[in-house]
């Protein structure tokens, strides 16, 4: 059985789950610039967990994002923006 309809249908975009290593400078104030930023740009996080050492110039933020296709590709650029960042990678 087949059913025609002529309603417009949204499309759905699938949620891909991301693990990304972010390294940033700052100690704390950097690793929450971070946490900020997911918040604000609405990415769902699943996971995150923080490495700050004192006396050492980076911190670790290591989290899962779900992110869409189009939403992967400039995932790394809109976070490697941040001032405080140093470098944002697959883990």
């Amino acid at each position: 059985m087949t059913v025609l309809d002529d309603s417009p249908r949204s499309t759905y975009a699938p949620r891909l789950q991301r693990r990304h290593e972010i390294v940033t400078t700052g100690g704390m104030d950097g690793v929450l610039c971070v946490g900020d930023a997911l918040r604000e740009c609405g990415y769902p996080v699943r996971d995150f967990t923080v490495e700050v050492h004192d006396g050492v110039p980076y911190s670790s933020v290591l989290c899962t994002v779900s992110v869409t296709a189009d939403e992967s590709e400039t995932f790394t650029e809109r976070i490697g923006a941040l001032p405080a960042v140093v470098s944002v990678g697959p883990y």
